[in-house]
């Protein structure tokens, strides 16, 4: 069965909004994005609507950041620019670095209508560089996203005016189909630079006299004018590593002759787009659960639409059709337009809720479906029911798309983060400190899905070209346990160091098993020792609270053993493996599964014969204690019978001897104000010829166990 195309990352600047969090948020605020301001020309001029949907700041790029050459840079076509950025987010947004794509089979395809600062960038012969004509050619802005990121696949810019978007999703999906390329990049950017733009608009009777886009109401009197710029990543869903909705089936006509004009819309030629998409895909309307219409508020476009709809969807239908248009929010951004409708839809599904529309009071009497209740404007954020949603735009050229959203049916996990066993651990990486903190106070206070730590978590994986700071935050309520510092470019080597007796201690293991690999893991070592006598689980989660446990030499063994074995599990599946291993006592069982030498199986059975033989060889009971000296001095003062065991470094010896001759010597050290402390060896006087009576038990034990070990040689 061929793999569904996906979309796996968003990314966009909308009016009055730096990101798509912002624009769902004033969606659901139900914010008019249209402002009356002077950040492009001032309110009135030519005669023209005072509101307009405008991006808050266009004038900052990162040059550096892309490899654009500051000369280029200063005459690159500001929506250029601003895809650049969105193509880098989108692709982080998918879970991706932009390096793992470098070189691939990845498509560029762009909608775009106007570019409107070659003009102002070309106007004068004398100060004309060069620059702006690869800064400006409209071509570019697909060919310069696959030339800064290295994509090999199609590139190439649409423009059917108001269906640009639309049309670019279209042949990017069209190309993933035909395995023209493996992934694509979607774009669409407007911006209104030039008011003479919109003079020709507004002479045309398309904008309304107030700026604001009355979609369906019986105002509606045309449209206001909106920036807009939007960046999509389609993938195969089975390579894809976040899945925001398939796309079930995108068509595209074109209207033709009509006696009315060229830019009259057809009902005849939308309604037999959508039916043709309906029919090819094998979807039943009915199971369409919301449209998002092109809806512009146009006399003559709204009823021609809405005509379409109802005649498709409503026919059996037994409560009205949900409809409703991002037009209204923040008026027309043109090539763009389609685009946002696309990521109004996904806001609702991620938000499992639809936006309301705005300006709509009273149903347009021409749009019978509306009057007669078979359609319902949105109006309200209302639940989000059903698996598909549908999206119509239209060019005023004539050239129409439809296409069918199916929503992410993943199961998310909604446990509150904060409330489980184990604080959510997160990892990033990035350009600068003050972005990873912005991430990190963003996880504290928002606590997203689990499935976006998955993400996040990638990027630390990933090259570390152009991002040189690292960090990691520990989700804990009412905590800050963060920690992020800049990368040096020296190799740092990885080390494990695996503890010898003493580091037990009661429930050891209890938390740690809420980490399905290592609870695995110990579920596995528990296997291999219940024939044996040991319930490790109950060991290492409740069992070391009763104190006969914790002087048993064999649990103590056994538990150390499989707690190693299940922490490097652990680092293994997260992809971590060391450069070196370094081992004490029956750490050195734990050196051995690490490097390879040794099974797990035999690991453990290892550590329980180890504990097997000295418990069946009656030794003598002993103790064993750390001193802060060094070794020769130690060997000045330690008494006969006491043998120095281990040198742990330049001042610091442990020793081992029988019971009451180790007693006797440590309290003597201590009245000398010498650093003493008590070794918990289970009675044990271990690394000392205390237990050399076990040595045969063991070597016989050993050899059944590991008789294909690993041998190496030094």
């Amino acid at each position: 069965m061929e793999s569904e195309i996906v979309i796996s990352g968003i990314s966009g600047r909308f009016p009055e909004s730096d990101n798509i969090a912002e624009f769902s948020q004033n969606l659901f605020n139900k914010v008019d994005l249209l402002t009356e301001d002077n950040r492009r020309w001032e309110p009135g001029l030519y005669g023209l609507p005072r509101k307009m949907g405008k991006l808050k700041d266009i004038s900052k790029f990162d040059s550096r950041f892309f490899g654009v050459h500051h000369k280029q840079a200063h005459v690159l076509d500001p929506q250029a620019r601003i895809l650049l950025e969105l193509t880098h987010e989108c692709i982080v947004d998918a879970g991706y670095d932009s390096e793992e794509l470098r070189g691939k089979n990845v498509g560029v395809f762009i909608g775009n209508s106007i570019s409107e600062s070659d003009e102002f960038f070309c106007s004068d012969p004398k100060k004309v560089t060069g620059y702006s004509l690869s800064g400006c050619c409209r071509a570019m802005f697909a060919n310069r996203i696959s030339y800064t990121f290295d994509f090999k696949g199609p590139s190439f810019l649409m423009d059917t005016a108001c269906s640009s978007g639309s049309v670019a999703l279209y042949e990017a999906v069209r190309a993933i189909q035909n395995n023209e390329c493996e992934a694509a990049i979607v774009g669409a950017a407007n911006l209104c630079l030039r008011p003479a733009t919109s003079v020709q608009f507004y002479k045309l009777s398309m904008l309304s006299d107030d700026g604001v886009c009355k979609s369906f109401d019986a105002a509606g009197n045309g449209y206001g004018r909106s920036e807009a710029i939007v960046a999509l990543l389609l993938q195969k869903s089975d390579v894809a590593r976040r899945k925001y909705a398939s796309i079930v089936h995108i068509k595209t006509n074109t209207d033709g002759f009509k006696e009315q004009g060229a830019t009259f819309p057809s009902a005849a030629m939308q309604k037999r787009l959508i039916k043709e998409v309906y029919d090819e895909c094998k979807l039943n309307p009915l199971k369409v659960s919301y449209i998002e219409a092109h809806g512009t508020g146009t006399p003559a476009g709204d009823p021609v639409e809405m005509s379409a709809i109802s005649e498709i969807f409503c026919p059996g239908r037994e409560e009205p059709l949900l409809v409703g248009s991002v037009k209204t929010n923040m008026g027309h951004s043109e090539a763009t337009s389609g685009l946002c409708s696309l990521i109004k839809l996904v806001i609702s599904m991620e938000k499992s809720l639809i936006p309301p529309n705005l300006h709509f009071y009273e149903p347009n009497p021409n749009i019978k479906a509306l009057v007669d209740g078979q359609v319902r404007i949105v109006t309200n954020p209302t639940p989000w029911r059903g698996e598909y949603a549908a999206m119509s735009c239209f060019g005023f050229g004539g050239v129409n798309v439809h296409l069918i959203l199916k929503s992410n049916t993943t199961e998310r996990k909604l446990k509150e983060i904060r409330e489980m066993p184990i604080p959510q651990l997160a990892l990033y990486s990035g350009r600068t400190e003050k972005g990873l903190q912005f991430v990190f106070d963003y996880l504290q206070n928002e606590v997203p899905p689990r499935h976006f730590f998955a993400l996040l978590h990638k990027s630390v994986y990933s090259s570390s070209v152009g991002k040189p700071y690292r960090g990691y935050k520990l989700l804990v309520k009412d905590q800050d346990v963060s920690e992020i510092r800049k990368l040096s470019s020296e190799h740092r080597p990885i080390w494990y160091i695996f503890s010898g007796m003493g580091t037990q201690w009661p429930c050891m293991a209890k938390q740690l098993m809420n980490l399905e690999v290592f609870a695995r893991s110990i579920r596995r070592s528990a296997e291999v020792l219940n024939p044996l006598g040991p319930d490790l689980i109950d060991l290492v989660t409740n069992g070391m609270k009763n104190e006969c446990n914790l002087i048993n030499i064999i649990n103590v063994f056994v538990s150390i053993a499989s707690v190693q074995v299940a922490l490097v599990d652990v680092l293994n599946e997260i992809g971590i493996t060391p450069d070196g291993v370094i081992g004490h006592s029956v750490g050195e069982l734990g050196c051995a599964y690490a490097d390879g030498s040794l099974t797990a199986e035999q690991m453990v059975l290892a550590a329980y014969w180890r504990g097997k033989s000295i418990e069946d060889s009656n030794l003598e009971t002993g103790a064993m204690a750390a001193l802060g000296i060094t070794w020769s001095q130690a060997t000045n003062c330690c008494p006969i019978d006491i043998f120095l065991s281990c040198h742990n470094a330049e001042d610091s010896v442990t020793i081992s001897g029988p019971k009451d001759s180790v007693k006797v010597f440590v309290d003597a050290l201590k009245t000398e104000n010498v650093f003493v402390r008590e070794v918990d060896s289970c009675g044990y006087a271990f690394h000392s010829q205390y237990v050399l009576p076990a040595v045969g038990k063991l070597q016989t034990a050993l050899e059944k166990v590991i008789f294909n070990g690993r041998v190496l040689i030094f």
